[in-house]
Order: C-alpha cells, then sequence, then structure tokens
C-alpha cells in the first residue's frame, strides 16, 4: 500500500496543534493510506514539544530543533524525514485545508502530474497593505528570475517520492522553498481557494519578517539587481555629465546642484554597495558550510 507523509513545521503553535491533528487524522483515515504525521518543533517556546509528545499515536513523529532555525529549515527537516511515496507539507492552523488531500491525491493518480500545489485567490483577512507589497513582489520575481512563482501559491503541496528527492538533492543553506518548488520543474496542477483565517494563535509573519524573506526569494533567485546598480551608476554619470556640460557652455554655475549631484551619487553607491554585499553575505554563508538545522530530539 502506498503511503501518505504530512509535514508540519510547528513554531509556538500549543493552542493549534491538537486541532489541527483531530482534522489531519480523519481526514486521512478516510483517504485509506498508508500515513505518517511529522511534526517538526522550530525551536517553540511555549508548550508546543510538550504537546506534541503527549501524542500517543505510533503514526505521529516528532523532531524538535536545538533552537528557532526557522520554517524552511524545518520543511526541509520535515521532507528529509519523510518516507512516503507522497508528501505534502502542511501548516499546523489549518490555513492549508485538509479537505483538499484527497482531491490532490486522487489527481497524482488519475491525471499526468507530479505535484498538485495550492494557491489562495483572495487575501481576505490580510492587512491591505501587506497584500500590496506580496502582489508587488510576485510581479517584479517574475520579470527578473528565470524561475516563475506564482502568486498566492503556498508551501502546502502534494508531490510525488520524484520531486522531493529532487528538492533534497538542492544542499544550499539559504533555502526559499517557493523557488525551489518552482526550479526543480515537474508537471505541477494548481488548486485555488479563498484565504481561510487560522484556527488558533497568531501569526508569526511581521511585516519586517516577510521584507526579508522576500528579499531572500530575490537575492537567491535572480542576479538582476547587481545589473541594475550598474546601469543605474552608467545613468547618473550621464546625468551628471550632461549637467555639467550643460553649466559650462551656459555660463550657470550652482553650488546647490552640484552639491545635489554629490549626495545623489553617494546615495546610491551605498545603495548598490548593500546590495552587493548582500549577494556576498549569502556565498560567505554558503562557504562556512554550516548544518541548516540542529535536533535536539525526535521520537
Amino acid at each position: 500500500m502506498e503511503k501518505l507523509s504530512i509535514v508540519v513545521p510547528c513554531y509556538n503553535e500549543e493552542a493549534a496543534i491538537p486541532i489541527f491533528y483531530k482534522v489531519i487524522k480523519e481526514t486521512l483515515e478516510n483517504m485509506k493510506l498508508k500515513y505518517e504525521i511529522i511534526f517538526v518543533d522550530d525551536g517553540s517556546k511555549d508548550k508546543t514539544l510538550e504537546i506534541l509528545k503527549s501524542i500517543k499515536d505510533d503514526k505521529v513523529k516528532y523532531i524538535s530543533f536545538s533552537r528557532n532555525f526557522g520554517k524552511e529549515a524545518a520543511m526541509l527537516a520535515g521532507l528529509e524525514e519523510a518516507a512516503g511515496d507522497y508528501i505534502a507539507p502542511m501548516d499546523a492552523d489549518l490555513q492549508d485545508p485538509p479537505s483538499l488531500l484527497p482531491v490532490m491525491y486522487d489527481i497524482l493518480k488519475t491525471e499526468d502530474f507530479d505535484c498538485v500545489g495550492t494557491r489562495r485567490v483572495t487575501r481576505k483577512g490580510e492587512p491591505k497593505i501587506r497584500s500590496f507589497f506580496a502582489r508587488m513582489f510576485y510581479r517584479i520575481i517574475n520579470k527578473i528570475s528565470k524561475v516563475e512563482m506564482v502568486d498566492g501559491a503556498r508551501d502546502f503541496r502534494l508531490m510525488k517520492r520524484c520531486v522531493v528527492d529532487a528538492i533534497l538533492s538542492l544542499k544550499e543553506c539559504n533555502r526559499y522553498s517557493k523557488g525551489i518548488f518552482s526550479f526543480v520543474g515537474f508537471k505541477t496542477k494548481w488548486l485555488e481557494y479563498e484565504n481561510i483565517e487560522r484556527v488558533a494563535g497568531t501569526t508569526k509573519w511581521s511585516f519586517w519578517k516577510l521584507f526579508l524573506y522576500a528579499v531572500e526569494g530575490i537575492v537567491s533567485f535572480s542576479v538582476a539587481p547587481l545589473s541594475i546598480s550598474i546601469l543605474m551608476g552608467l545613468l547618473f554619470i550621464l546625468i551628471s555629465f550632461i549637467i555639467l556640460i550643460t553649466m559650462f557652455f551656459v555660463g550657470f554655475s550652482s553650488t546647490l546642484i552640484l552639491l545635489t549631484i554629490i549626495i545623489n551619487c553617494f546615495g546610491l553607491s551605498f545603495v548598490f554597495t548593500g546590495i552587493v554585499s548582500i549577494y556576498l553575505s549569502k556565498l560567505f554563508l554558503e562557504s562556512k558550510n554550516r548544518p541548516i538545522y540542529i535536533v535536539r530530539e525526535k521520537n
């Protein structure tokens, strides 16, 4: 009998886990498959680990990190542990509806697809400013990257073993899963659904964390910012040259204009030096070859 693995990254989800477990357990039992549920405790500071240990079910595994390494690390640990023929990463807050799993499994069994992904068609319940920047991110990343990323795509997807093996073959420590999922390719069908509110707890994604995550995605899958920095530098050199020539022939000299040009040039220099520094920092971290996560305990 084929086996289905559910991978659930958790960070301070003590309120959501009992509800999630009850719903996912019922869903998987009705699918009549062998299955396992792998919870990855990402260094939670609440009672998440205690609750996971209290679940008396031989089909439930848990992995607990030595500290908080981030969702990307937790997802990777779960995928590496998963033994199923089909694997699905899911959030514990039930914003990824378990009711879609039977539909996703049926598609992979009856149609010529390797993966069934999910995407939100609405961002109901999110702050408007956050939704705006999210849409802008996808527009930008799809223009400057060779890897297409679907707007509203979730990490929640059901993948065949061949897809997961391809994902695990990418050993980079600076991971951006949405980009990695797209990079490995394979035939993917998308299921759309409206945004669902969390069943319990609060989101761990602040605006600043989302911004840094977006930067991670851009730096991981595009070198366009480096090219833009060169073009902008050349443009400002050209503008400065034209202004200087104009002042020379017209006889108009203004200290303020010269000062403005100098300030702009310095400002751009700092901005683009920062962009280059980000890329260099990623290379530096990759060269250290540190483990992406450290396991404190698991069952």
